[in-house]
């Protein structure tokens, strides 16, 4: 084990490398100073800025494609599609981010980073990933040299470091939920759970050496871990269920598709109002 002293001097190394890693909040802030130079819907009062809601940059006006089929489909006449719905949802999301939840071995990663490269304009960043070329180690060595508890105080940390940018697609650990500080952070975007049953799981890694599945019954050792984090897991904004068989293109595709359905079931606050102001006659801003 190491020493409290280098245990502790690890954890800055960690908290000060995460930020590497991260889209750079100087270029975010600067961009989103240059947009609204340019444009004539932001105003200031009494000290605060105010957008007009009717305006093209509060509302792009792009819709659900998988309720629009023409937008979908090829002119072509095959089955290719006419646009990838991925790349409308970036616009419909504007700035939000995507944390990816769940499980071990359950995809976060693999269907994260093919999430944000189809969407075109989103960064992915995976917190263990960050952790890992922090530290100069595996998770598992992290394990061993730290301990559970000391790799959590550092997964933390390193979320703490990348909320806060926008537009990125964020993989997270399988057991960063059940700290309240974290689930916090990732309420500031839309959560996404992966759910796949710990049988697919195991089949997938198989000999794996994850540190908390080196028991006697690793199956049911996972099956544990599940139903402790189930609660905090079933919490997210979208649940996605995979079955075994699945393509990543699959998976991808099928968390695209329930984003769009949940921006279409959950619209922002202002949007209500100026449907129901249209509803009833009334003229939105003049």
């Amino acid at each position: 084990m190491m020493t409290h002293q280098r245990a502790s001097l690890l954890l800055a190394l960690l908290i000060g490398s995460a930020l590497s890693f991260a889209p750079s909040p100087h270029t975010t802030v600067t961009l989103r100073r240059i947009q609204q130079s340019h444009s004539s819907t932001i105003l200031n009062a009494g000290g605060f800025e105010w957008e007009d809601p009717t305006s093209n940059e509060a509302d792009p006006g792009v819709e659900n494609p998988f309720k629009n089929p023409s937008l979908l489909k090829s002119t072509d006449g095959d089955d290719s599609l006419k646009v990838d719905p991925a790349r409308l949802l970036s616009p419909r999301l504007r700035g939000c981010n995507l944390y990816f939840i769940g499980m071990m071995g359950s995809g976060k990663s693999t269907v994260g980073d093919l999430v944000a490269r189809r969407m075109g304009t989103y960064n992915f960043l995976d917190t263990d990933t960050i952790l890992e070329r922090a530290a100069g180690m595996s998770i598992p060595e992290v394990f061993e040299a730290e301990g559970e508890e000391a790799f959590r105080v550092a997964e933390a940390q390193v979320l703490d470091s990348v909320h806060a940018h926008v537009r990125i697609v964020v993989s997270t650990g399988g057991g960063l939920v059940m700290r309240n500080q974290n689930w916090s952070k990732l309420q500031t975007g839309l959560v996404v759970y992966l759910k796949v049953d710990p049988e697919v799981i195991m089949k997938r890694i198989e000999g794996t050496d994850r540190p908390l599945l080196q028991t006697e019954n690793p199956l049911e050792t996972l099956k544990k871990l599940t139903e402790e984090r189930k609660e905090r897991y079933e919490q997210a904004d979208v649940t996605v269920e995979i079955e075994e068989g699945m393509s990543v293109e699959d998976v991808a595709d099928k968390c695209v598709r329930a984003l769009h359905d949940f921006i279409d079931d959950n619209p922002p606050a202002w949007k209500q109002a100026k449907a129901k102001a249209a509803a009833d006659g009334l003229d939105w801003v003049q």
